[in-house]
């Protein structure tokens, strides 16, 4: 609707985990880099944990993405789950159904392991990677994360059958410390958290964005509406996604380009998002502001 007014291509802050538009800061970078060495390395289980909206899913959809590019990686499978909370029963009827199992593996967790087992290690033999991801593991019930523990126990004398990724909330790493998941956290091999976009990152997110969308950030937003979006986002990308896209919605109708701040707190209002403003923040300068 206002991609033609602000010289766009397309939108740049749809909420879709689109890897395109991943911003790779160095918490993202140094996660991305543990998930693919998780992966080639078969280490069995990588734990990445990070509020709502802060990139998991856009972050496992890169990853999977660079996996899939790489010649010799197209034999790889990746099952991706991403609406855990289901009972324990019904997570091995959806496992079985991705790995394509028989109807028996549905219904039996016998049957089950009977058909994985041999499956994983004849993928193991021919070299090729067997990735199960679970996102939003905070929502898993603790029968299932005990199905996870016993599932990363698929083992030969020297390496994994099975690599595990759980990306999770940060009650997920609360629940782990419990004695009775005590066993399941001793077995992750790799772990790594994705924190809030600090200022300098969150410019650099909103001008990255914009750029692959076609246009120029310096046009459509000031450095003070920038501000005001990163203190109300608190530095969540998916917030930033939201408040970015209704204030060039609203910037659009009031024909003003570029956007200024008080165009951010209106529409801040309207979506009843609170700013909190630091003056350590609220004086930077322009000087300060372009060095970021």
């Amino acid at each position: 609707m206002y991609e033609r007014y602000y010289g766009l291509a397309e939108r740049p802050f749809e909420l879709t985990p689109n890897p395109r538009f991943l911003l790779l800061t160095p918490a993202h970078r140094e996660a991305l880099n543990t998930l693919e060495y998780g992966i080639c390395a078969r280490k069995g289980i990588t734990l990445i944990i990070g509020e709502a909206g802060t990139g998991k899913t856009t972050l496992l959809r890169r990853a999977l993405a660079i996996r899939h590019r790489a010649a010799d990686n197209t034999n790889d499978l990746f099952v991706h789950i991403n609406n855990p909370k289901v009972t324990r029963d019904e997570f091995l009827r959806l496992l079985a159904a991705r790995f394509d199992l028989s109807a028996a593996a549905a219904s039996s967790k016998v049957d089950l392991l009977r058909e994985l087992e041999p499956l994983l290690r004849q993928r193991n033999e021919r070299g090729c990677a067997t990735v199960l991801i679970v996102d939003e593991a905070q929502s898993l019930s603790d029968d299932v994360l005990e199905e996870l523990r016993l599932l990363a126990n698929i083992e030969s004398d020297t390496e994994k059958q099975l690599q595990l990724v759980l990306a999770g909330q940060p009650e997920l790493a609360v629940r782990l410390n419990q004695p009775h998941l005590l066993q399941l956290k001793q077995r992750i091999a790799l772990r790594c958290r994705l924190a809030p976009l600090t200022l300098r990152e969150t410019g650099a997110y909103v001008a990255g964005r914009i750029r692959l969308a076609g246009g120029d950030a310096g046009r459509i937003f000031t450095r003070e509406a920038v501000i005001g979006i990163h203190m109300a986002a608190h530095g969540i990308p998916r917030s930033i996604n939201v408040i970015c896209d209704n204030v060039m919605l609203a910037g659009f109708a009031a024909d003003e380009q570029p956007i200024a701040r008080p165009s951010v707190d209106l529409v801040c209002r309207d979506l009843d998002i609170q700013i909190d403003m630091p003056a350590s923040v609220a004086s930077i300068s322009e000087r300060q502001w372009r060095r970021q």
